[in-house]
């Protein structure tokens, strides 16, 4: 039987529940999971590359125990239908949060078929409880000094402590 191999793109600055929602959730999908994180210079991440990647795999590594998928971190720069290729993924796992985020996602969907129709997308909504959280609102509340513990893994929190100097 054929692994079945699923990619989770996103800049994931900071990983948050949400995600890993989302991840646990993939899990049943797929054998192989790659969690694609984007570099994408332009959004102008708080964390570098390697701490977020570092950041993901110790979240992952307990999710992969658990479920028994294999959960691999891999950093990309290119079209995410090429990394998709790269990887031998045969599906694209996105996360919904909330109808606003459907209509940028369906437009890559549809663009992304057009670059290969062999390549499925996958949308997992996020749980009720996790439907709210963004990276960029998680960071906003930590600049500010406020509690992300509802948000994000107490490594994380802590991770976002260190780096913005903040009681979060």
């Amino acid at each position: 039987m054929a692994t079945r191999v699923g990619l989770y793109p996103g800049t994931f600055d900071p990983v948050t529940l949400g995600h890993l929602d989302i991840i646990r959730r993939a899990t049943v999908l797929v054998d192989r999971l790659v969690i694609g994180v984007a570099i994408n210079r332009d959004k102008g991440p708080l964390f570098s590359l390697e701490e977020r990647v570092a950041m993901i795999e110790a979240e992952c590594a307990t999710i992969s125990a658990e479920t028994g998928c294999e959960i691999v971190v891999h950093p990309f720069e290119n079209l995410l239908i090429d990394c998709a290729r790269d990887v031998g993924a045969g599906m694209i796992i996105r996360g919904l949060r909330a109808v606003a985020d459907f209509e940028y996602e369906f437009q890559m969907v549809g663009m992304n078929r057009r670059l290969d129709a062999s390549i499925e997308t996958v949308f997992l909504m996020a749980e009720a409880q996790h439907q709210a959280i963004a990276s960029k609102l998680v960071k906003e509340i930590a600049r500010l000094g406020g509690n992300v513990s509802k948000f994000v893994t107490p490594d994380v929190r802590s991770a976002l402590r260190e780096k913005l100097g903040t009681p979060c």
